[in-house]
């Protein structure tokens, strides 16, 4: 389909009034995640994540409810909070493997070799899971020690459905693989913790 000038003028207004929001405030949005999160690097991937977002959706964005500073900041300061508390369930999540792996008491009959084993899994499924890239390991996090499901995973990252979802099947491929390597009886783990 071919553009005509005014789709490719409209293109050009867009792209510059998108630079002119970005250096008017990046900075305060970068502030404000940078208050929540106390990480430059976080808080730089928050400000990215709501600069793209604006990009991709600036209808969300109402004029008549107040500045675009504001809205950015406070749209910064929500997904500051929504990485502060993903990050809270996975350490919540690595106490309570932690303290699976710790506590692991054998049945009658179980050797203390197989208790071990129990214990090393627990920590190597832990080191897969923190080796996920965030938004894969928030994904994975919400859904198995969140409960919740893909829709409500969606709504809480502020992605499409079927993002969520790829994001909960690539971290998931990505649990098998590391576990294929591993020995055959660790399989069953993954399957247990990162889903079917």
């Amino acid at each position: 389909m071919r553009r005509d000038r005014g789709d490719i003028g409209q293109g050009l207004a867009e792209r510059t009034a998108f630079a002119n929001a970005y250096r008017d405030h990046a900075a305060r949005v970068r502030a404000s995640a940078m208050r929540v999160l106390k990480d430059q690097g976080r808080a730089e991937d928050v400000a990215q994540e709501v600069f793209e977002r604006l990009w991709r959706n600036p209808e969300r964005y109402d004029p008549g409810r107040g500045g675009l500073g504001p809205y950015l900041q406070l749209v910064a300061r929500s997904r500051a909070l929504d990485a502060w508390r993903a990050e809270g369930a996975a350490t919540r999540a690595a106490d309570r493997l932690g303290t699976l792996a710790i506590h692991d008491h054998a049945p009658d009959g179980d050797q203390p070799d197989a208790v071990a084993q129990r214990r090393d899994m627990a920590r190597r499924l832990l080191a897969a899971v923190r080796r996920l890239p965030t938004s894969q390991r928030e994904a994975v996090l919400l859904a198995y020690w969140g409960g919740m499901s893909s829709s409500e995973i969606a709504e809480r990252m502020g992605v499409p459905l079927g993002t969520a979802k790829s994001r909960l099947r690539l971290a998931h491929e990505k649990l098998r693989e590391e576990w294929a390597e591993a020995e055959p009886a660790s399989t069953s783990a993954v399957a247990t913790v990162a889903g079917p």
